[in-house]
């Protein structure tokens, strides 16, 4: 049985691709951050490890001891670590933290990815295994956007694209051509739901990928929860990003969607 690593992030996407990958036949260990991974990734790998945020370099001796050559990185790891002082002082995470230039996801992410492949280990595109979460270009909901929603759509999507290169988010809300808030270091549903609280019913909003998005990890990922959040909120659409986005619970996010009268658009 061939094996595959994971390294499993919070929430639902290190469980879904484990699940996706166990299905075609692979055995996957995964290495599970304490405090972040669901513990439900046992349900579908042969062996989890353990580790504490800053026990990363544990990381490599795992894989190489257990035969691993293929590794996804999978899902995000609690962003206000950067501020955990028992953490940012511990002498693991300020060496990192010396060796690269800022505390951004992308430089994060990017030298862990790199740490690998120095290691000898080949990262995938974190899209393997997700074929059937990845919307292609398309209205997913029978409610299509009238011209009024277009041009916030295609506002906010400029806007969207330029906080993503400057790396400060990759989600921002907008209503009636103005730009209502931007994601930064709390996520997409804590946006959305500081948003509604801020303009009322009837919000847009935009998530994009980066524009020179590296596949290998960090990719938009919205579900069941976010389409619940925007409900609450009475928003009117959604836009994501086709083929580069991943849509959990995409069937039953998309039923409960138009049973509220919501759109939902992949550009």
């Amino acid at each position: 049985m061939k094996k595959i690593g994971v390294i499993a992030g919070s929430r639902g996407y290190p469980l879904v691709l484990s699940k996706q990958a166990k299905d075609k036949g692979y055995s996957i260990v995964a290495i599970a951050i304490k405090k972040n991974t669901s513990p439900e990734i046992s349900r579908y790998a042969s062996k989890v490890f353990w580790i504490d945020i800053f026990e990363f370099e544990k990381i490599f001796e795992i894989f190489r001891n257990e035969s691993v050559k293929e590794v996804v990185m999978a899902g995000q790891v609690n962003p206000f670590y950067l501020f955990n002082r028992r953490i940012i002082e511990h002498p693991n995470i300020k060496n990192l933290f010396k060796e690269i230039q800022d505390k951004k996801a992308t430089t994060i992410f990017g030298f862990i990815a790199q740490r690998l492949n120095e290691e000898g280990f080949d990262v995938l595109d974190s899209r393997v295994f997700m074929k059937d979460f990845i919307p292609p270009r398309a209205t997913l909901t029978k409610r299509q956007p009238d011209f009024n929603l277009w041009q916030d759509i295609y506002f906010g999507w400029e806007l969207a694209k330029r906080i993503a290169f400057l790396d400060i988010g990759q989600t921002v809300a907008v209503k009636n051509k103005a730009i209502v808030a931007v994601e930064a270091l709390e996520g997409t549903d804590n946006l959305i739901l500081r948003a509604g609280k801020l303009a009322g019913k009837g919000l847009v909003i935009v998530k994009v990928s980066r524009p020179n998005q590296d596949m290998r990890f960090d990719l938009p990922v919205v579900g069941l929860l976010t389409i619940k959040n925007l409900i609450k909120v009475k928003a009117s659409c959604l836009a994501i990003e086709a083929e580069k986005t991943i849509f959990l619970d995409k069937d039953k996010a998309i039923n409960l969607a138009q049973n509220k009268g919501l759109c939902i658009v992949a550009l």
